[in-house]
């Protein structure tokens, strides 16, 4: 089957930019100095996927946990899903892990909520000129959810759904593939209503549809929205499910390059 790759730079998250903090214990990996990258090869594409199967009736909803600097928490939104029994990928920024472990490990007790990594600061990626640093935002994040939980996240969002070649090709040398959306809610936005959130979503959802929504404000009517969102896109006659569901069926372009290149990793992140 076929996806559509492409490169996107949408501007609905309200995540703000913070200088990346110190996590309270930097993994030891991050002490050390990493390979050189390598340059992007046209032999081994890496994919920025926006959907999954347009022939299945499956939704995935997808919800940021964005590092900023309040770094909150809308425990409404997952009471909605854990009440509904509906299946959610958590895109987790390390800095929004690091001031809510307790969060985080609540959420890791359930097997229907799929962690993502979602950058350690939520930086604009691709106005990160250093690949050293890219890598660092994608590593750095993966060693605190697996210290955390033991969970080693396969799907990258990039911040404000900001990404290029290169960066999508940094991602697959960190054992990620990114994996931004086709439906962006608009739920950061102050002047919509609980009521034309529904609409929004229920109306423009498709078969194979990735949705992006936030779980860490509690000003934003994501959690007023939810129920009827749900029970709008089950109307339909869609299947909520993960990422790793909707893209069960799903197999990556590859090519086998002349001569194998040296993989850059960020020393020390072993599981």
């Amino acid at each position: 089957m076929r996806f559509i790759l492409v490169l996107v730079s949408f501007t609905t998250s309200a995540c703000a930019w913070i200088p990346p903090a110190e996590p309270a214990t930097p993994p030891e990996a991050l002490a050390k100095k990493a390979p050189a990258p390598v340059e992007p090869s046209a032999c081994e594409p890496a994919p920025i996927v926006t959907n999954g199967s347009r022939n299945r009736m499956r939704v995935a909803l997808t919800f940021d946990a964005c590092s900023t600097r309040h770094n909150e928490y809308d425990e409404r939104v997952i009471r909605t899903l854990l009440e509904t029994s509906t299946p959610a990928t958590l895109f987790i920024g390390g800095g929004w892990a690091l001031a809510n472990p307790e969060r985080v490990l609540e959420l890791a007790q359930y097997p229907d909520f799929e962690f993502g990594n979602h950058t350690f600061s939520h930086p604009h990626m691709p106005q990160v000129k250093d690949d050293r640093k890219v890598l660092e935002e994608l590593q750095r994040t993966q060693q605190v959810l697996y210290d955390m939980t033991g969970r080693i996240p396969r799907y990258f969002r990039p911040p404000f759904g900001e990404v290029n070649e290169r960066v999508a090709w940094l991602a697959s040398q960190a054992s990620l593939v990114t994996l931004n959306y086709d439906l962006p809610s608009g739920d950061p936005d102050e002047s919509i209503s609980a009521k034309r959130l529904v609409d929004w979503v229920v109306k423009k959802a498709s078969p194979g549809g990735i949705v992006v929504m936030h779980m860490n404000h509690k000003r934003f009517v994501t959690a007023q929205a939810l129920p009827d969102i749900i029970k709008g896109l089950r109307k339909r006659g869609f299947e909520l499910v993960t990422v790793a569901t909707l893209l069960e069926d799903t197999t990556w372009p590859t090519c086998k390059p002349s001569e194998e290149p040296e993989r850059p990793v960020v020393a020390g992140f072993i599981p």
